[in-house]
């Protein structure tokens, strides 16, 4: 199976009508969209790392709660979720309106055990200190890698709350359960009032996030130490581009003047040339500039 492949995945849906409803509730559930070969693929790569994986520490992330992040390296068939041909345009729709593209913000694998406790309500995108309310600067998929089902633990969303006060805190009969099979996506966004349920059930709950946003931001998840040049040029150059390995319009992510992927070469040059990545704009006017003030051959100035 070609885990890249559009054959891999289920497409249902037509992806500007869930941006609509994306954009109108903070959330969408989209059921069966991975096929569950894949998943059982990936599931066999990471179930030695959630065994190998720590309880967390405090009430935030919980101490009956396991996490950890740097799926890429841990499986390869993690990029397909990244890259879903459905939810990968839905999350560019949502985004790139503010900024030039978008970059992975963290990937994390979760397992909810038996008696863990609500985890508290909050808005992901609170963590940057930036102006909120117009616009958004995350998406999030979650990935169901087991049933999420009523009492083990499925994800609580607040319809609508991506239009609250984004500091306001919503009653809790206002909350819906992301219910859904394994194989199933939940795409909220960063503004959408959401948090891990409590697992009643006898078994834990394994779960996916993989996350998005504005390329000029400060991901969650470090992601150049996350995946080092060493790693990262094991990936295709989507993926890697993805995790920040690319150069954005006029000056930001450079390495040495140029585009970071240069460093996932064979024999990357310790100097190299400063090379312009200009917008359009900024093109256009620094022609124009130079144009008015042009130096002849004695290297006298000749303003136009």
């Amino acid at each position: 199976m070609n885990v890249n492949s559009h054959e891999a995945f289920v497409r249902p849906h037509d992806a500007d009508n869930l941006v609509a409803q994306l954009q109108r509730d903070g959330f969408l559930i989209l059921p069966n969209v991975v096929d569950i070969e894949l998943l059982d693929s990936l599931y066999a790569d990471l179930e030695p790392e959630f065994g190998a994986a720590r309880f967390g520490t405090g009430v935030f992330y919980g101490e009956t709660t396991k996490r950890f992040g740097r799926l890429f390296m841990r499986s390869r068939y993690a990029e397909a979720f990244a890259r879903h041909p459905l939810i990968l345009p839905i999350v560019e729709q949502i985004l790139t309106p503010w900024c030039e593209t978008i970059q992975i913000n963290l990937t994390q694998a979760i397992e909810i055990f038996p008696g863990a406790p609500h985890q508290v309500p909050h808005r992901d995108q609170d963590m940057w200190r930036a102006d909120k309310g117009r616009q958004d600067y995350m998406v999030n998929v979650m990935w169901a890698l087991d049933d999420f089902t009523p009492d083990n633990g499925a994800t609580r969303l607040w319809p609508g709350s991506n239009h609250a006060l984004p500091d306001s805190m919503l009653p809790e009969e206002l909350s819906v359960k992301a219910v859904m099979p394994r194989g199933s996506a939940a795409i909220f966004l960063g503004s959408t009032l959401h948090a891990g349920g409590a697992n009643h059930s006898t078994r834990s709950r394994r779960g996916m996030i993989i996350s998005y946003c504005q390329a000029w931001l400060k991901p969650w998840e470090n992601q150049w130490l996350a995946y080092p040049p060493a790693i990262a040029r094991t990936f295709s150059p989507e993926l890697a581009a993805l995790v920040g390995y690319r150069q954005l319009a006029p000056t930001l992510g450079n390495f040495e003047g140029q585009c970071p992927s240069v460093l996932l070469g064979d024999d990357a040059p310790s100097h190299l040339s400063f090379t312009d990545l200009l917008t359009d704009e900024q093109q256009e006017l620094a022609k124009n500039y130079q144009a008015r003030f042009a130096v002849d051959g004695e290297g006298a100035k000749l303003c136009k």
